[in-house]
Formats: structure tokens, C-alpha cells, sequence
């Protein structure tokens, strides 16, 4: 097996870096860089780019892959479907055996009374159509003022209109123009930052947050709550245990639907099937991507109860239809990736993993920069300081941090501007957890307050 460091930096590749330069636009990526890590192959929890160098993906490439990379098993199941029914529709009354299958296996799965289930292509699709929901249940329920969607900032939803309206993080929002209108953001239940709570408890103050402010929107006016069981973007921010069994029994007294945005913690993640097993919180609306189909190819849930469901498609029809609802190609790849997820038992393993993981993960907290470890299952954070006490974050950033650890260790991982945010495949092992572990002190260990690598 070829070692991280086997090829040294700038050496040749196959040219796809120029190519990539010259005709690819990234997200996130600023326009003065001009590096490249093309990729090329992986397995596992592993992945190797153009110059032959192997990386350990400690990222899940997204809090995507479950079941790691290269597993034939979803190659062939996409395979043979497309041999049968590549692709058709499942609007009116058209429909197709593995949407049918998937959409049974899901209710089957889901906490009840969850037993109703839209497809989309993705994470930030389930979100807009979540939101659509929401609004539309009240709408026919003879209630068109309840327009207002509460989120909290920090949190991350998606990309469109009405899911990047909903995300906290100011980038989403500047330069953009008009957004997603009758938006309210909350404080974030984030332990770490205890100044945000003013010295309270951190449920008893986001409580007494989202009461005053449905009392002074007027909860006659809000449809919907929309968060993350576990803020992913926001870096692994785990609430306090009683948080949302608490925010779910406040929002159903004053009949907000709770929309649970699951994209990350769905299929394993977090020890359980869904996130809501693990809080026992079950939500209106709950929408599902990313491990649904580990990756493979594009594909996304969302699962409602049987009163939402009924409400939203009528006498006239749910009325909002994506071109791939039900991808009968995706279906069988989903349905194949759940199959290795029981099979594999790689929810238990996600809990183990995890344990051990976030054991040696507090071991860096005898360095400098490293502020607080946060972990649940297979979804954790290290967040850098460049002041512990104070709790400040680096001054430059965490950005060439990931790259040291790219370039130097041989790990791949996200970052927000504040934290290390590590969601590893469901498949990690002690061995590669402590490969991490190791990666990781060698690189904050030479890191400085600005947040350079010397």
C-alpha cells in the first residue's frame, strides 16, 4: 500500500490538475489557489489521487460514504438495475417496484409514526421540500398566515432558496440579494460557547429564547422549526440531552410542526438508525440524504407522518415534483446500501468506533490549540483556539490546518472556521482511528495561534 507521503508535493500527475484549473469551478475554493488533490480511486476509508498518494478519509467524504469506498456490491446493484428500468417518473400514478420497495423499507425503519416518504436527490432538495410541506399543511388546514420558519444560527440546511434561507452562516446569505422571507434564528445550543447563554443553563435559555420569540412573532403565524439533531456545519455541536425532547413538547403546544433536518445523522451515524431513536424525539417531517445511498449515486428521503401526508397531498396533489423523485436506479442502490448497513451491523460499529475514537481524540487536549473534543457516535469536532481560556478561535483560521494535515499527514477531513470536523465512514477501524489520532497530534502539535503549521 502505497504511504501518504510516498510522492512528494508538485510532483508529476496525469495533468488533470491543469485541466481541473482550467475549466472546473469549486465551492469554497478562493481563486488565488491554485493546488489540486485530484482523486482518483479508494477503499474502504481510503482514497488515492493521480500521483498514486493515499489518503485516510476521516471526512466520510461528506458525512456520505457509511459503508466506505469501493463496495461492488452498490456497483452492481446499479448495474443490474439499469439493465431492467434505468430510470422513469413517479409523478400521478406512475410509479416503480424499487421506489415502492425503498419507500416500505424506509417506514419500515423509521420511528413511528413516520411512515410516509417523498424522494429527492439530495440533502438540500429534502430541505426545500420540507419547508414547502410545512407551509402547505397549515395553508389547507385554513391556516395561510403561518408562514414563519424558526431555525437557529450556525445551522446548515442547504444551498437553495429556501434551505440556504434557513442556514445561519452569513455566507449563505451575503451577496445573494433577497431571501427566503419570514426567517427567525435562534441562538444555537452550543455548550462550548457559554457566553451566548449569559450564564443560564443552556436548554433553560434557548427554551426561554423560543417561547419569547413565538410569543412575540405570534404562534398563530409560525408553521415550522427546522434544525439539526446534531449541527453538522456548525462542527459537531452535540445539544444537552434534554434539549429537544423540551424545544418538540413547547413547538407541538402551540402546533409548530418540527422538522428535523437528518441529512448527516440519518442510516448509522450517531449509533442509531436515525437521530431521533437517540433523543426520542420523532418529528413531523424528517429529511434524509447523503447515507442513504453512502454516496454512490445522488438520492435523499424525506419521511412525514401520516397526518402531514395526508394534509399536504389532498384532494389535488402534493404539487411539487423533482425530474429524479424516485429514481428507480438510485432506489436499488439505496436499498442495497441498507442492506450492508444491517448486514454489517455498522450502526453498533459507529457507536463503538465512535466511543474509542472520541477517547483518543480527548488525549489532544493536552495541546495548546485545542479547545474542546466533541463527539456522538461516528460525528465529532476538535475545535481550535488560539486562546483556551478565553475560548478564542485560531486568528487565521483553520484552513491551513487541513492542509497540513492533507499535505503532511495524509488526512482528509472538514473544516468550519472554527473546528476540525471529522465524520469518518461507518467502517472506520481501531487501527485507522489511532492512524488519525497520530495524524492529527503531529500536525496541531507544530500548530501556532494564527493557525499556521510550523
Amino acid at each position: 500500500m502505497t504511504s501518504a507521503l510516498s510522492t512528494p508535493p508538485g510532483a508529476p500527475g496525469t495533468g488533470l490538475a491543469a485541466a481541473d484549473r482550467a475549466a472546473l469551478i469549486h465551492p469554497t475554493l478562493p481563486a488565488h489557489r491554485t493546488d489540486r488533490t485530484v482523486l482518483v480511486s479508494g477503499s474502504g476509508s481510503r482514497v488515492r489521487d493521480d500521483r498514486g498518494r493515499e489518503y485516510l478519509d476521516a471526512s466520510a467524504v461528506l458525512g456520505v460514504t457509511q459503508v466506505g469506498h469501493g463496495r461492488r456490491e452498490l456497483a452492481q446493484a446499479a448495474a443490474e438495475q439499469m439493465t431492467r428500468l434505468d430510470y422513469f417518473h413517479t409523478w400521478g400514478p406512475i410509479s416503480n417496484d424499487r421506489a415502492v420497495e425503498l419507500a416500505a423499507r424506509l417506514a419500515g425503519l423509521a420511528p413511528d409514526p413516520l411512515s410516509r416518504v417523498y424522494f429527492t436527490s439530495g440533502g438540500a432538495e429534502g430541505n426545500e421540500i420540507a419547508l414547502r410541506m410545512a407551509r402547505l399543511y397549515h395553508y389547507r388546514r385554513g391556516e395561510p398566515q403561518r408562514t414563519w420558519i424558526l431555525s437557529r444560527r450556525m445551522a446548515y440546511h442547504g444551498i437553495g432558496y429556501g434551505s440556504g434561507g434557513v442556514s445561519g452562516m452569513p455566507v449563505y446569505h451575503e451577496g445573494f440579494g433577497p431571501s427566503l422571507p419570514d426567517v427567525h434564528f435562534l441562538t444555537p445550543p452550543h455548550p462550548y460557547r457559554r457566553e451566548l447563554f449569559s450564564g443560564a443553563d443552556v436548554t433553560d435559555f434557548c427554551l426561554a429564547e423560543l417561547r419569547e420569540t413565538i410569543e412575540r412573532i405570534g404562534p398563530e403565524k409560525i408553521a415550522a422549526m427546522i434544525g439539526e439533531p446534531v449541527m453538522g456545519g456548525g462542527g459537531a455541536i452535540v445539544p444537552p440531552g434534554d434539549y429537544w425532547p423540551r424545544v418538540a413538547e413547547l413547538l407541538r403546544s402551540y402546533g409548530i410542526l418540527l422538522v428535523s433536518d437528518e441529512v448527516i445523522t440519518a442510516y448509522g451515524r450517531l449509533g442509531h438508525w436515525f437521530a431521533a431513536e437517540h433523543y426520542g424525539v420523532v418529528p413531523d417531517i424528517m429529511v434524509t440524504a447523503k447515507g442513504i445511498t453512502s454516496g454512490y449515486v445522488p438520492h435523499g428521503a424525506v419521511l412525514t407522518t401520516e397526518e402531514v401526508a395526508a394534509v399536504v397531498t389532498g384532494d389535488t396533489g402534493f404539487p411539487v415534483g423533482y425530474t429524479y423523485t424516485g429514481h428507480p436506479t438510485a432506489c436499488a442502490v439505496a436499498l442495497a446500501n441498507l442492506d450492508i448497513i444491517e448486514r454489517e451491523k455498522l450502526p453498533a460499529n459507529a457507536a463503538a468506533i465512535g466511543a474509542y475514537l472520541g477517547g483518543r481524540l480527548a488525549e489532544l487536549t493536552d495541546l495548546p490549540v485545542v479547545g474542546e473534543i466533541r463527539q456522538l457516535g461516528l460525528m465529532m469536532a476538535v475545535e481550535l483556539v488560539s486562546d483556551r481560556d478565553a475560548r478564542r478561535p485560531l486568528t487565521g483560521g483553520t484552513m491551513a490546518v487541513a492542509d497540513a494535515l492533507r499535505e503532511q499527514a495524509g488526512i482528509i477531513l472538514r473544516t468550519n472556521p472554527y473546528a476540525l470536523v471529522i465524520n469518518p465512514p461507518l467502517v472506520f477501524t481501531h487501527e485507522e482511528a489511532d492512524e488519525l489520532v497520530d495524524g492529527l497530534r503531529s500536525v496541531l502539535g507544530r500548530t501556532g495561534p494564527d493557525g499556521q503549521v510550523h
